[in-house]
């Protein structure tokens, strides 16, 4: 491709299947760049995403415009409509699109753009592993033919690939560029000692994201009161599986145990993180590619226990600053969940050697310039072209 220099911004189409204020690691990801994105005098950008309308609706958000598509339905995770080919071509028309930044895995608006780009160049991140949740049953025979048959041309179609994590599909291309996600160090910050005996959980709780394990946490959790009268589980997140998760807690003789908090953003996500003992994420497959509650929990300086799946083992080194335990494993769950709340000395070693690493390894300033480096070499331009940031 020639070099087109920078006489004027790289205009970046950022696309995502979910935006905030919908809660969750991809959408904090991709919140993140398009702000970046936003202050770089060297780039424009517009978010292309989904709504839950049934008009696409534009508005301008912190500056940044926002286009909602409207879905004409949702199989599965995945909001569809047979106009966004059209609808997605004029768009980045309409912008004068230079580049197309589309970030996946729930299928099709991802892959859609990436085929009506034309000749703009188009860098595809990839957040997960396998989606195959091992269920069976229709949803992974689907997700089976998706990955073996349309991810590969989504991978060979796109100029650059990036990858979250070791574990994330795009990475076995031998193609992929590693950009991990990054948190803010300066907003989620440590805040002393908790005074309750809170185990946190935050994501999604939605029946098609019964793989990160919420009712494998509250089985562990019943073992853990057993030694543990004091502690509670806090759930921050909300969506359709809330009735049955209630109604497994309330089985299991948990009702007055768990805090049921919806979902949380800004600083009072920050203060949720600081105001628990252990933060944990018991994932159970390899669509987990990142954890990025793991690395906000470590960011303020809690002890966090995730399992050993995916990209969390990336994430948090075993005994270091952070335990890890197998997947789906109820017992070893509780006994280290329960073993870090009744130890102090232990919960503020792992807690002050999270903090260090998120600083080290995790700060978001180390992704956002390793993002930008890489939309500016899709569109052509010297890094010493685009003015800093």
């Amino acid at each position: 491709m020639t070099t087109r220099g920078a006489a004027r911004p790289v205009r970046v189409a950022l696309v995502t299947p979910y935006y905030p204020p919908s809660v969750g690691g991809l959408e904090h990801y991709t919140h993140k760049v398009a702000r970046a994105l936003h202050r770089h005098p060297g780039f424009e950008v517009v978010v292309l995403t989904t709504g839950t309308s049934r008009r696409t609706g534009v508005a301008v958000e912190e500056g940044v415009t926002v286009v909602r598509l409207a879905p004409w339905l949702r199989v599965s995770n995945s909001p569809v409509s047979g106009w966004w080919p059209v609808q997605l071509r004029t768009l980045l028309r309409r912008h004068r699109i230079d580049v197309v930044h589309a970030h996946a895995p729930t299928p099709y608006l991802a892959d859609v753009t990436t085929f009506v780009a034309g000749d703009r160049p188009v860098v595809l991140t990839y957040h997960s592993g396998s989606m195959v949740k091992g269920t069976g049953g229709l949803t992974d025979a689907l997700l089976r033919t998706y990955e073996r048959h349309v991810l590969p041309r989504v991978f060979a179609r796109a100029d650059r690939l990036v990858a979250v994590s070791p574990a994330a599909s795009s990475h076995a291309t031998g193609r992929a560029v590693l950009v991990p996600p990054g948190v803010d160090t300066r907003t989620f910050v440590p805040a002393g000692e908790p005074a309750a005996r809170d185990v946190l959980f935050v994501g999604r709780l939605q029946r098609t994201s019964r793989w990160k394990g919420v009712h494998v946490l509250l089985d562990a959790f019943a073992r853990v009161v057993d030694r543990v009268p004091d502690a509670r589980l806090v759930l921050v997140g909300d969506g359709d599986d809330v009735p049955a998760l209630r109604a497994r807690a309330a089985g299991l003789g948990l009702a007055d145990r768990v805090v049921w908090r919806g979902a949380l953003s800004g600083a009072d996500l920050v203060r949720a993180y600081q105001e628990a003992a252990v933060v944990a994420l018991p994932s159970l497959t390899e669509s987990e590619s990142f954890g990025m509650t793991l690395v906000e929990a470590m960011a303020c300086g809690r002890p966090v226990v995730g399992s050993r799946v995916g990209g969390i083992p990336y994430v948090v080194r075993d005994g270091v600053d952070g335990l890890l335990v197998p997947p789906g494993d109820v017992g070893s769950l509780a006994g280290a969940v329960g073993d870090l709340l009744l130890d102090g000395p232990r919960r503020r070693q792992l807690g002050a050697a999270g903090r260090a690493a998120a600083e080290d390894r995790w700060d978001w300033r180390h992704s956002t310039g390793a993002t930008l480096r890489v939309l500016g070499e899709a569109a052509g331009v010297r890094d010493s072209d685009l003015l800093p940031g």
